[in-house]
This record gives structure tokens, C-alpha cells and sequence, in this order.
């Protein structure tokens, strides 16, 4: 098969590029390398099974031809990170809404098989526990930047589950705090990435808030095998999955746990939300998921421990000499008409 990753260049996307190549497969990786890094990708670049097309997903008729020139798309491009959510709402509204559109009405236009990357995002606050993918979804006002996220990948759900009614053999994943090797502060896995980089440095690991905000930290490898099942199974079509460990964690016994497995002298401290994302933000308590249904469909269940999964990630940034940018000097806009 040939599979079109958009997002190809990311964290997430690149892992999956791997996966498919590995499996025999052609890949062509669709990434504006906005946030997507090339030494992500960089191995596959002399693949005669894989090509590198560096363009936005917002460019529809770019899209169109990506799409049509494939069998399968795997969506995963995206505006992520929630400070850059924070402060540039338009910006990820733009990306998130119209590219997943133009995505969609592509595999729809040819009739091909689409795997759409959402968030546990979408259920916003609720105090649910675990979250199912058919509970309710309980957002904060519009006046708070965070949820305009969390409303953008519900709209790609929405897209993805009425092209689904038109008959796109469409399956949406909610990814569940995904970690791992090519985790960025610029991007996805930025708690972890956080708590790494400034553990290997001496700085001191800052938590947000008073740090007994649970999470489910998901290894990259265990939500890649996820994402091939979900493009593999006819059963995965027209619906949604969490995908997600429960194994659940306050961040700030997270951050300890970084600290004692890199070996690190860096103190803990707590630090108010205010101080790093500013006035327009509100954060969960906690969120697990529930994935009997990505069990008993896909097959999905994560085979990776926490502590195995941050060996595997610290070792990775050890390597990489992991110094990420200041997140100001990384907020690289997509090139966008703005009405």
C-alpha cells in the first residue's frame, strides 16, 4: 500500500512512518516542518519506499492530489502544544479545523481510507472517571483560550463522523498524553519533554499548579500499534477510540519519578499556571481513559510501563543532547490567510 502521513515529520507521525515502512509499505510524508522536525525523518530520506512532500495542509489542492495518489491517509498534522493554543487561538482553530476538512473531502472525493488523529482534549473538564468515548463533553467559556482546541477536534470529529455516514471508511483516535524518543518542547509530549530536558540540565523541574492533576501517559510505541489497527480493521470504521493507558499519575509524582530515573540532582517546585501559560487557561484534574472499546475492536493494549517508557525516553534525550528552544523562539506560524 502507499499511505499519505500528514504530519509525517512530527513526533507521533514520524513513529508511524517508521512502522509503515517497516511493514512493507510506501509512505509519502506530508509535514510544513512548522513544528514536524526532518531529523525525525531524516533516516528515511534516501528510502526508495518513501518521499518527503513539504507543504501545509492547508493547501487544499495540494491536498487533494496527496490523497488521491494513495490508498490510505493517516491525519495527524495539527496545531498542538497547549501554550501555543493559548496564545494564538485563530492560528490552531485555522489549522486544525479547515486542514482536517480539506483532508477529509479529499479521501472522500476518491474513497480512501482515512485514520483521523483527535485528543482526550475533547472532553474538556468533565470529572468523569473513566472517560468513554460516548460521555458528554463539558467545556469552560469561550473567553478561555484552552477550549478553543478541545472545540476544533470535536469539529474534526464531527467532519470525520458525517463523511463517515456518507460512507468514507473513517475510524478518529483520542490520543491520551502520548510520550517517547523525538518528544519537543515545540510540540506534542511537552510535560514530559519539560520535566526531561530541565532534569538533564540541573534546572529546576517546575510543575504547574499544586501538581495533583492526574494524567495516562501513553508510549509512542503502543499508540503507533494502535494507529495500524485502526487502518487495518473494517470493524474500526465510523467510530471512535480512546488511546491510552490507564495507569494513572499526578504530575507532580511525575516529575519525581523523571528526576529518580535520569539520576538527576534538579529540585522539584511549583510554580502558578498563570506564570507559564497566562490568564487564559484552565486545566483538568483528571483524566483517564476507558479502552474497552479500542480492546475489544483494535486489539489495543499498551504493552509499555511508564518507568520502561521514560528509560527509553531519557536515554533518547541523553543521546540527542536534549536542549530544546525556548518556547518563544519556536512559535513558527503556518503561512495563512487570516479573514
Amino acid at each position: 500500500m502507499r499511505n499519505l502521513v500528514t504530519g509525517g515529520a512530527g513526533f507521533i507521525g514520524s513513529h508511524l512512518v517508521d512502522a509503515l515502512l517497516a511493514r512493507g509499505d510506501e509512505v509519502w510524508a506530508m509535514d510544513n516542518l512548522s513544528t514536524g522536525r526532518i531529523e525525525n525523518i531524516d533516516h528515511h530520506l534516501s528510502h526508495p519506499r518513501f518521499k518527503l512532500i513539504t507543504d501545509s495542509i492547508l493547501d487544499r489542492p495540494v491536498v487533494g492530489e496527496m490523497v488521491a495518489a494513495c490508498d490510505a491517509v493517516y491525519h495527524l498534522a495539527a496545531a498542538v502544544g497547549v501554550r501555543y493554543i493559548v496564545n494564538d487561538p485563530l492560528r490552531g482553530i485555522i489549522i486544525n479545523v479547515q486542514g482536517t476538512e480539506n483532508v477529509l473531502a479529499a479521501a472522500y472525493a476518491h474513497r480512501r481510507k482515512a485514520v483521523i488523529a483527535s485528543s482526550s482534549e475533547v472532553y474538556g473538564k468533565s470529572t468523569r472517571v473513566p472517560l468513554r468515548e460516548d460521555d458528554d463533553r463539558v467545556l469552560g467559556p469561550t473567553t478561555i483560550n484552552r477550549w478553543s482546541y478541545a472545540s476544533s477536534k470535536a469539529i474534526d470529529e464531527h467532519f470525520a463522523l458525517a463523511y463517515a455516514a456518507k460512507g468514507l471508511p473513517v475510524s478518529v483516535l483520542r490520543f491520551f498524553n502520548c510520550y517517547g524518543p523525538r518528544i519537543h518542547s515545540n510540540g506534542y509530549g511537552t510535560v514530559i519533554a519539560r520535566f526531561v530536558r530541565q532534569a538533564l540540565n540541573g534546572e529546576p523541574i517546575t510543575v504547574h499548579g499544586d501538581g495533583r492533576q492526574t494524567r495516562c501517559f501513553t508510549f509512542v510505541a503502543d499508540m503507533v500499534r494502535g494507529l495500524l489497527a485502526a487502518g487495518s480493521v473494517p470493524g474500526a470504521h465510523g467510530r471512535v477510540f480512546n488511546l491510552g493507558t490507564t495507569h494513572e499519575i499526578t504530575v507532580l509524582e511525575l516529575a519525581h519519578l523523571v528526576k529518580t530515573l535520569s539520576g538527576s540532582t534538579s529540585e522539584v517546585t511549583l510554580v502558578p499556571y498563570e506564570d507559564y501559560y497566562g490568564q487564559s487557561y484552565e486545566d483538568t484534574r483528571r483524566r483517564v481513559p476507558d479502552t474497552t472499546r479500542a480492546r475489544e475492536v483494535l486489539g489495543f493494549l499498551p504493552r509499555v510501563s511508564l518507568e520502561d517508557g521514560l528509560r527509553r525516553t531519557i536515554t533518547w534525550c541523553r543521546e540527542h543532547d536534549f536542549v530544546p528552544q525556548a518556547a518563544s523562539a519556536v512559535l513558527t506560524p503556518e503561512a495563512i490567510s487570516v479573514p
